[in-house]
């Protein structure tokens, strides 16, 4: 009997969408200057967002996932984007970049900001070429649109938005008609599946979670990289130990500290969250005899406090059902620039 020549790899069960800005690297573009300085940086003097590369690399340690990067961020920084995700330990299966010197070139202003026309279609071509029953999970920031387009791909490929609500929000978004057609496109390709989990928003700009309410519970809003790993914990994309690891790192790198997270853990509970077999998960592991757990233990009552603080709290309310999402009424919120600008020509 003959060996085939190779062995493909399986099928990814879970797909992991980010973004780089503001999401998983710490990057200023507000002003001219910031920009300038973001585009002349070297690799090794990006700064990663705390948390989020240890958070990828052990998502990826589980097997069968994939890592696609969708990111604003131009082309030309392509080679050092690389280098910084090579450094940090990242390994990724989709890289895309946007062309904004092609967009510029051919006038094209509208969408050197705008990120629907770009993002939408970009996901929903991968989406595209994915096995159906591949679970997503997708980190965005709330520097921009994230919560919106994330959202609206995720109804958008689960049948829960039709083309006329589309069309509006093209529309409305000031999408060029190429960029229309691409999503057009790849949605007609992409079959009717539900497979988005969470869409998590890391707050950069310390936005209140309230304002992301009309998103539904698959939305959740993050202060830090603990918080997503809590729920990921919950969810079953990760064990107790893993988010230790998460949290070591973020302790050993970042300044945190066993009271920052376990209030981190607090406000979780507080919003709602179902984490309460998380909290039970974790804090057995804390209360075990791996020397990991010394780098969280500045203090020695520190544990049993974080345990009475969790127990105090109770079971908290169960989330809310799924709710439908009014595309057309957030997008005043969620593009105020782009809509006005839109109106304006």
């Amino acid at each position: 009997m003959s060996l085939p020549d190779r062995i493909d790899p399986r099928p990814p069960r879970r797909i992991y969408r980010w973004d780089l800005d503001k999401t998983y690297l710490q990057t200023e573009f507000d002003s001219l200057r910031d920009l300038l300085r973001t585009a002349f940086q070297k690799a090794h003097e990006k700064q990663a967002v705390p948390g989020a590369s240890a958070l990828i690399r052990e998502l990826a340690s589980n097997g069968d996932s994939r890592l696609c990067i969708v990111s604003g961020s131009p082309k030309q920084l392509r080679s050092v984007l690389e280098e910084k995700l090579k450094l940090d330990g990242v390994v990724w299966d989709e890289f895309v970049l946007k062309d904004n010197v092609g967009n510029l070139m051919r006038g094209r202003f509208r969408a050197l900001r705008g990120q629907v026309g770009y993002k939408l279609p970009a996901i929903l071509e991968s989406r595209a070429n994915a096995p159906v029953e591949a679970e997503e999970v997708l980190f965005g920031d709330d520097a921009e649109a994230d919560a919106f387009i994330y959202s609206l791909y995720a109804d958008m490929i689960a049948g829960r938005v039709d083309e006329r609500v589309l069309k509006q929000i093209l529309d409305a978004a000031a999408v060029y008609p190429d960029e229309a057609e691409r999503v057009r496109a790849a949605w007609k390709k992409t079959p009717v599946a539900d497979p988005v989990r969470r869409i998590f928003i890391h707050l950069d700009r310390l936005t209140p979670p309230a304002h992301f309410a009309n998103y539904g519970p698959r939305v959740v809003p993050v202060f830090n990289y603990f918080q997503a790993a809590l729920v990921l914990l919950a969810d079953g994309h990760l064990t107790a130990p893993q988010v230790i690891k998460i949290a070591v790192e973020m302790v050993q790198s970042a300044g945190h500290n066993i009271v920052t997270l376990s209030n981190s853990f607090q406000d979780l509970l507080r919003r709602g969250l179902p984490l309460q077999q998380a909290a039970a998960a974790l804090v057995q592991a804390l209360e075990g005899p791996n020397a990991l757990m010394q780098a969280l233990r500045p203090m020695p009552d520190i544990i049993s406090a974080f345990t009475k603080r969790l127990a105090a709290l109770g079971t908290p309310p169960p989330p809310p059902p799924v709710q439908a999402v009014d595309y057309l009424e957030l997008i005043h919120h969620a593009l105020p620039r782009t809509h006005k600008a839109r109106k304006t020509q």
